[in-house]
């Protein structure tokens, strides 16, 4: 009995100390900056007690031994600790990207991405600096559906950005860019590492509340803050690359060229070959060459290196959090000439708690910006330079500063050397910009109703001194000091925008919504004044001290002057209302009232409204284990484009008659007034987002109609020819687009991230009012606009192969009917489709050939991380569209110059040896040139955007490191192109482009 007794107390002791509740305490903390972490949920596992952090990220809560304790706050991930008689527990989270992510911003303001219903989309700081390029936008490409970016290679350019399709015939594509506030036209100014959050504002239920900006879409940007309750934080990176021309062009070489010119049967073309014998002899290698095998490519190409340093400081107090930097950027061009890009970067950003209810800040940018531009026409010069020609001709031997070789020293129109003005240009431009934004945020109710004023400055100062400077090389060739000139070009900018914002959210059991009102007004200033003059000799003009370089050295009848400006201001008002029920269902509605004094209708209306529902939260979607979210979404909204002028000028016409026998001199003008007022486009937009596989596989949907209405085109008169521009065209873009991205462990150390996504687009003329088309571009290379046709269709005739034969030609009814007419054909000559048909090759037989429009475009990402290391690649593609070959189809003008070598080794020279080139005297001949086929190339390409190799060093004893090795634009495979770069801008010609560079590269970033 005893004995039963011990044992049932040593039970009944063991229940009550195993049940015995222990008070658990401790700090839950983040472990990327170690500040506490208030309103993380401390939940025991199994039950329903649990507590919250208070605002010092401390808790306490009684548990028994055994239990299990989890830590869990959006943003981080959870963390799950079970309890064995301690009674101190310390967490320390980590940051959860993912959740991170759920909160976008969005117009004057921000979101929840499960909430969202239009198509806004996010880039990562991170990714956009894995890119080494002077602009921010190059590290779009490829990063976003829906988004094209057509690269530019010059130093310091901003690339083109176009954001689903062309609206408007007038400005540019690009959208509007807002920075803390400000609105912006490109953000040149912008380093990557001052960027905090990047939101893509895509469809119009998203850009419509920023107004008649906003037609092209809106990319929103904020810059990086500081942070409460941290330490100081020093971060130092750099990079140093060298960028190098890739798919650099081949031209034929002396023996190619002298071939096709022999062949050519033209007398001019025979007899500058044995000038050219005369001039500087014949090859040993070849001596039925000329002894000159110049690669003017190779000559005017160079390696260039590019390189930056940034230095960022983030903080804060109890009450204020401060960030600070600088960077210095330096882009040598691959151009040989003075071309290069430096910037000079200096910010600051402050925010205070004043007390509970009142928050303040401001932010600072300062940036000065040195460019000196390329010679653009240098390229055009290089492709024409005929092999046969050196760089220097030692024949002139009282040049200066060096003795250029003079192509028309051997019979050739034109020097054709591109090096007298690469080393006798200098074209330097300076661009100042300051910016500031000051706000007040009061919480009049805590949680509730908020208010916010925002004060946005900015002021860009534009400064260009473009120098052709004299040179002798003979009398024929040669700019004297009388030739040699000054052009001076200053312009100011300053805007203000003035922002008022009163928000309410509330959460009412099942119903959230919230509730904004607020007013813009913007100031916008526009001055600019340009001077132009000839050197005076007898001033004190020195051609190597740029000291001397001023208008004052000018002669003054040779001075030209210009001055314009403009002042544009509005005051604007507009609302969005959000509302949710039981996180399932969700209505968005946006309104913006525009005012502007540049059109005789002085207000805008801009509604939009999306609707959404999240279709994971209903019970019948409960048991489907791999969807964690899905969401369908669906939107409309109305934009209005401001970038038409309110008139086009009409240029006056200079006209003589006779009176009573005296000479009468006179101009006349236009009889037709321009009417031109708002364009507005009207989109729709439906799409999903999930999230799949226990959140490894993020998906993204769109399809999208956009209209633009009131297209402003030019249109002619019932009576007359004088052409005016009016809001009467229609232009249709629609499309398709999914990204997709997943993320996933093979083993504990090592991980993979996989991403793409694909864009459709659509672009199509849908009304002109009546007119049947408008012609564009240039006669001899017509493009159109036409209904049914994507805008600026190329316009001509189709090819159906080469003629063979004489007797190929002879069974001909179109050879037949020329030859009748007096035009020459001849095997190696082009056949053309007779679509009328009629026997006769006319106007009538021409045809829509061919869109410079990309009509897809894709990109993606792969990354692989093991343990510190970590590897990534990005590309990007396009594809069905053409590209006019202009510096090809340019023989119509110069026929005494270089070929490529594509033409010249696939060149008609016999039966059956090719069916798609002309022979080389073919090539010379009208018939031969008309708008064809031919002259256009497919564009679709696909380039390896960036590879990345990066280690990051942590040790106790080191402050982190981390080294990365970049490939920059490494491989690009062209369909068809033959060409530098098939980015040759969206009017789809390629005359003048410069290569876009690989950029090979090694950074260090350095936290302290």
């Amino acid at each position: 009995m005893k004995t039963r007794l011990t044992l049932l107390l040593i039970f009944l002791f063991s229940v009550h100390a195993y049940a015995q509740e222990i008070l658990v305490s401790g700090t839950v903390v983040s472990a990327e900056d170690n500040i506490p972490v208030p309103g993380v949920s401390v939940i025991v596992t199994g039950t329903s007690r649990g507590v919250s952090t208070d605002f010092d990220g401390n808790y306490s809560i009684k548990v028994q031994s055994g239990e299990v304790l989890e830590f869990s706050f959006l943003g981080f991930k959870s963390q799950s600790v079970t309890i064995t008689n301690q009674t101190t527990v310390n967490i320390s989270l980590q940051p959860d990207i993912a959740a991170l992510d759920e909160v976008v911003v969005v117009g004057y303001g921000t979101q929840k991405r499960a909430d969202l219903t239009s198509a806004i989309v996010t880039i990562e700081p991170e990714e956009l600096q894995k890119v080494q390029a002077s602009q921010v936008v190059q590290g779009f490409q490829g990063q976003v559906a829906g988004v094209q970016i057509s690269s530019l290679g010059s130093p310091g350019d901003t690339p083109e950005i176009n954001i689903r399709g062309i609206n408007s015939l007038f400005g540019n594509s690009a959208p509007l860019f807002v920075v803390d506030g400000m609105f912006y036209n490109n953000i040149d100014f912008l380093n990557a590492s001052e960027i905090q959050d990047l939101s893509i504002l895509k469809d119009a239920s998203a850009a419509a509340i920023y107004g008649v900006r906003a037609a092209n879409g809106v990319v929103l940007i904020t810059t990086k803050g500081g942070k409460f309750n941290r330490d100081a934080q020093i971060e130092y990176t750099t990079n140093y690359g060298i960028q190098r021309a890739q798919n650099i062009l081949k031209m034929a070489n002396a023996e190619q060229f002298t071939t096709f010119a022999l062949e050519s049967g033209s007398a001019s073309e025979i007899a500058s070959i044995d000038d050219a014998f005369q001039r500087f002899g014949r090859s040993r290698v070849n001596p039925n060459i000329p002894n000159v095998n110049t690669d003017w490519y190779k000559e005017v190409l160079r390696e260039a290196p590019m390189y930056s340093h940034d230095l960022q400081i983030n903080g804060g107090t109890e009450s204020i959090a401060y960030s600070v930097g600088g960077n210095y950027l330096l882009q040598k061009g691959i151009l040989d000439m003075k071309n290069d890009y430096k910037r000079f970067n200096l910010r600051a950003r402050i925010d205070a708690k004043v007390n509970n209810w009142l928050k303040v800040g401001a932010n600072f940018l300062n940036s000065r910006a040195i460019k000196y531009d390329d010679e653009s026409s240098a390229w055009q010069l290089t492709y024409y330079a005929v092999p046969i020609l050196p760089v220097f001709d030692s024949n002139f031997t009282d040049a200066d500063p060096l003795p250029y070789a003079d192509a028309r020293e051997i019979g050739y129109r034109g020097s054709q050397n591109p090096f007298p003005l690469l080393d006798n240009s200098d074209r330097r431009g300076e661009r100042r910009r300051s910016t500031i934004n000051i706000y007040t945020d009061i919480s009049l109710i805590p949680e509730k109703l908020n208010f916010k004023t925002t004060l946005s400055y900015n002021n860009r100062n534009n400064n260009e001194r473009i120098v052709l400077l004299p040179y002798f090389v003979s009398d024929n060739f040669q700019r004297t000091i009388e030739q040699s000139s000054i052009t001076r070009n200053n312009s100011v900018q300053e805007n203000y925008i003035l922002d008022n914002v009163l928000t309410y959210s509330n959460t009412l059991g099942d119903h959230d919504f919230t509730l904004m009102a607020g007013t813009s007004y913007r100031d916008d200033y526009f001055r600019s004044f340009g001077t132009r003059g000839n050197f005076d000799p007898g001033a004190a003009f020195v051609r190597n001290n740029d000291k001397t370089w001023y208008i004052s050295n000018t002669a003054e009848d040779s001075r030209i002057s210009y001055d314009g400006g403009s002042v544009a201001y509005g005051f604007s008002y507009f609302g969005r209302a959000s509302y949710k029920f039981q996180d399932k269902y969700i209505a968005y509605a946006t309104f913006r009232a525009e005012g502007s004094n540049k059109y005789e209708e002085t207000y805008v209306y801009l509604p939009a409204f999306g609707l959404g529902w999240v279709a994971s939260e209903e019970s019948f979607m409960k048991g489907t284990e791999f969807i964690d979210f899905l969401k369908f979404r669906a939107g409309w909204g109305r934009l209005a484009n401001d970038a038409v002028p309110a008139s086009i000028p009409q240029s006056a016409n200079t006209i003589s008659t006779v009176f009573d026998d005296t000479l009468i001199n006179g101009f006349s003008f236009s009889t037709n007034a321009d009417d031109l007022g708002w364009e507005f486009t009207e989109e729709a937009n439906v799409g999903l987002t999930a999230k799949l596989f226990d959140n490894s596989l993020s998906l993204e949907a769109d399809y999208f109609i956009k209209d633009t209405k009131n297209l402003a085109i030019p249109v002619l008169p019932l009576v007359g020819t004088d052409v005016s521009q009016q809001n009467v065209g229609s232009v249709r873009n629609k499309g398709f687009e999914i990204a997709a991205t997943y993320k996933g462990k093979i083993t504990e150390d090592l991980g993979f991230t996989v991403s793409g996504n694909f864009s459709s687009i659509d672009n199509e003329i849908t009304d002109l009012e009546g007119q049947p088309h408008i012609d564009r571009g240039s006669a001899e290379f017509r493009q159109r606009l036409a209904v049914g046709q994507p805008i600026n269709v190329f316009y001509g005739w189709q090819t159906d192969g080469v003629y063979q034969t004489p007797e190929e030609i002879a069974a001909d009814p179109l050879a037949q009917a020329a030859i009748a007419e007096g035009i020459e054909i001849k095997p190696g000559y082009f056949k053309y489709k007779d679509l009328e048909p009629d026997g006769l090759l006319d106007a009538n037989d021409r045809t829509y050939i061919g869109a410079p429009v990309p009509t897809y475009y894709y990109g993606g990402n792969l990354g692989l991380n093991y343990k510190n290391w970590e590897v990534s690649a990005q590309f990007y593609g396009q594809g069905g569209n053409v590209i006019l070959n202009r510096n090809r189809a340019e023989v119509i003008r110069t026929q005494g110059r270089n070929i490529d070598a594509e033409l010249a080794i696939n060149r008609w020279h016999g039966e059956g040896t090719t069916n798609a080139f002309p022979s080389s005297e073919g090539y010379r001949q009208l018939w031969n040139q008309r708008m064809s086929g031919f002259w256009l190339e497919k564009g679709d390409f696909f380039r390896i955007q960036n590879i990345q190799l990066a280690y990051t060093l942590k040790h106790n004893n080191l402050p982190e490191m981390r080294f990365t090795l970049t490939a920059d634009r490494p491989f690009q495979w062209a369909s068809s192109f033959n060409g530098f770069n098939p980015e040759v801008g969206f009017d789809g010609i390629d005359l003048r482009t410069y290569p876009v560079p690989a950029v090979y590269s090694f950074g260090l970033n350095v936290k302290l």
